[in-house]
């Protein structure tokens, strides 16, 4: 077998052995089977809620592990594979094998990051918030793209997007966005995303085709499911309603349906216009509002979320988390943890994985010195 393969084999076999202690492999069988004698009860359904919430687990613990014993399986296989290929001098069966482990050292590192997904929400959908900073259409124009890549993004895990709030711009983009992203683990793929994208660029407005910086913000927070209770005392609220605006049918503008809640003791303004129904939007106003309250609890949790939730009260120079520069070059980078990618177009079709990865890790782990920003 050739250097390199058995090195990538070897390195497979130790990320899937290293997946193995994350889950902590003999309690995780145990435990499996303690759910699957529990599911044949007839008593198992009498609470609903409960059940449900078991077959949460004992599915996540059956792929899991399913995953690491097909991995090691497979990748005993290919190395057999590659052996009997090289012994009757086949190319073809050790090309064959060679590209089994390949993909096995892969998927063995892509869910080395998934294991970072491991918060108390991390594998609840998802609320994005995107707002345009300081700068009229210029940054309106970037919000609205910022709202596309993320959109292009949870296409790309397979996510369902819902468009639960829009403000459209004067002249072009948007002035805010929310959306709701359902997906398993879409909040723990997402929650290092909160923060000031910066932008520069030729601009497409400017009749002089100079170069501007624009900001715009990403806000993310979990949804909130039935497991999780967060008190709201309607007395800390002031509701108000006011008619849709952007695209929607014939209802847009002809109805104070859309209803924002306003959080006085923290500040915190939620808004739904997704709905023909004032008092549809006004149910879904309620729960992203206490899924705002439960982030606020989360953020408290965590070391790091001063700086988080300061990135977030201006959208400008100094708070950014992430550069993107179309001109007079063409590179992203995160002012986090330093990756970057050449191809902003790519980036800002929804190709954020290494990004986000990098970010989880960088939570996790802590990361290296600060790294210098762009021009």
């Amino acid at each position: 077998m050739r250097a390199e393969i058995q090195s990538l084999a070897e390195a497979a076999k130790q990320s899937v052995g290293l997946l193995r202690r994350h889950l902590d492999w003999d309690v995780a069988v145990k435990r499996l089977a303690e759910l699957n004698a529990l599911s044949e009860s007839p008593e198992f359904w009498n609470d609903a809620d409960a059940a449900q919430k078991l077959m949460r687990e004992r599915t996540d613990l059956e792929e899991r592990i399913g995953a690491i014993e097909r991995m090691e399986r497979d990748l005993g296989d290919s190395i057999e594979l590659i052996d009997m290929g090289e012994a009757e001098g086949d190319a073809d069966i050790v090309t064959e094998g060679e590209e089994a482990i390949r993909a096995i050292a892969a998927e063995a590192g892509k869910r080395q990051i998934e294991t970072l997904l491991s918060g108390e929400a991390d594998a609840n959908d998802t609320y994005l918030e995107v707002h345009s900073g300081a700068g009229g259409t210029e940054s309106q124009d970037w919000a609205s793209m910022l709202l596309r890549m993320y959109t292009r993004w949870a296409e790309r895990k397979g996510f369902k997007v819902d468009v639960i709030e829009y403000t459209a711009g004067e002249e072009a983009g948007i002035k805010g966005a929310t959306l709701q992203i359902k997906g398993h683990n879409a909040y723990g793929w997402l929650k290092t995303e909160s923060g000031v994208h910066r932008l520069v660029r030729i601009s497409p407005f400017d009749s002089n085709a100079r170069r501007h910086t624009s900001f715009a913000s990403a806000w993310v927070y979990p949804v909130v499911d039935d497991r999780i209770q967060v008190d709201v005392n309607e007395s800390d609220c002031r509701i108000d309603t006011f008619r849709a605006s952007g695209a929607g049918g014939q209802h847009v503008n002809t109805t104070d349906s859309a209803v924002r809640i306003t959080h006085i003791p923290t500040g915190i303004v939620v808004a739904c216009q997704q709905e023909r129904s004032q008092h549809k939007n006004r149910a879904t106003a309620w729960n992203m509002l206490r899924a705002r309250l439960y982030e606020l609890e989360l953020q408290k949790r965590e070391e790091k979320a001063n700086a988080e939730t300061a990135a977030k009260t201006d959208i400008g120079w100094g708070h950014q988390l992430r550069s993107y520069v179309l001109q007079p070059y063409q590179l992203v980078k995160d002012l986090r943890t330093g990756v970057q990618s050449t191809s902003p177009d790519d980036v800002l079709d929804g190709d954020l994985d290494p990004f986000v990865e990098a970010a989880l890790a960088h939570r996790v782990y802590g990361g290296a010195a600060e790294v210098e920003d762009i021009d």
